[in-house]
């Protein structure tokens, strides 16, 4: 079940009710033994161009009229069609000029910060663009990306790993955009993939910026939970957490049977809930959520 705490009498309800979710999250994040998940939701905020302008993309470049374009499949379906007809590459320069345009400035984003003074030990994310590594850059924090097995070499004690999980704008091939990459994906068993099972074994796992209406996430869920299935040690795994905009109780139940925590940030902006949630997890005082609710 799914209790909103009362802004007027946080401090009381949230120590006394929510304890065993956020109070043990924050002590992982501190031990750091939880790795981050960031999805679309983290660089949108910075004014990336949405699906539905990628999709609008694809259409004028194959002469559809985008409306109607975007009725004749999903975006993995479309991405396919482009690809069978143009090929990637060139998309794959559209979306890396408008993903990285010059009027972004990394600097003003209190979510990258935060992320950053999170200090995760790693941080998978299925974003194709860069403003993860860039963060790092502008506030001096070195770090490993890994996009491709040739990457984990490179690996460094103390030194947080970003692993590109769906691709990286400087490896067309690694990019999981059509139907056909996404589908050799659910193979689970590329080298990101063997790398993400070592990865959690004994880690907690924060999924910020996802919605569950992505196939593809959901997907990842129930296969890392299989994990411990097949392991037949379920007891052992670490609870994981994802933060979501709305309440969805269907989809909460769900997660529940499959370790995963759900904390809903009903900020009625998404942008300003995601920052009041990391403020927390860091321990910024006076800047606590407005509501939040766990299960």
């Amino acid at each position: 079940m799914v209790i909103p705490i009362n802004p007027d009498i946080f401090f009381v309800k949230y120590y006394m009710y929510i304890s065993n979710s956020i109070k043990d999250l924050i002590d992982s994040i501190r031990s750091r033994n939880v790795i981050l998940f960031a999805g679309g939701g983290v660089s949108m905020n910075l004014g990336l161009p949405s699906w539905n302008q990628l999709i609008h993309k694809l259409a004028e470049d194959l002469g559809f009229n985008p409306v109607q374009f975007r009725e004749m499949g999903d975006h993995l379906v479309l991405a396919e069609f482009y690809k069978l007809n143009k090929g990637i590459g060139s998309l794959r320069s559209w979306m890396d000029r408008n993903w990285h345009t010059p009027d972004i400035d990394i600097s003003r984003s209190e979510i990258h910060k935060l992320l950053i003074e999170l200090d995760f030990p790693m941080i998978y994310t299925t974003n194709y663009d860069r403003w993860i590594e860039y963060a790092f850059d502008h506030y001096h924090k070195p770090y490993v990306k890994i996009a491709d097995v040739s990457d984990i070499r490179g690996i460094r004690d103390g030194v947080t790993q970003i692993i590109k999980f769906h691709g990286d704008f400087d490896h067309d091939s690694s990019i999981v955009l059509t139907e056909s990459s996404y589908f050799d994906r659910l193979d689970f068993e590329t080298p990101l993939d063997i790398k993400l099972r070592a990865d959690v074994l004994g880690k907690s796992i924060l999924f910020l910026g996802y919605s569950l209406t992505d196939i593809n996430i959901r997907f990842l869920l129930y296969k890392l939970n299989k994990l411990w299935e097949r392991a037949n040690a379920k007891q052992a795994k670490p609870r994981s957490y994802i933060l979501l905009i709305q309440p969805n109780p269907v989809q909460e139940k769900v997660l529940e049977t499959r370790g995963i925590t759900a904390l809903v940030s009903e900020n009625p902006d998404p942008k300003q809930g995601l920052i009041d949630f990391l403020r927390l997890l860091k321990g910024d005082k006076g800047e606590q959520p407005q509501r939040l609710t766990s299960e």
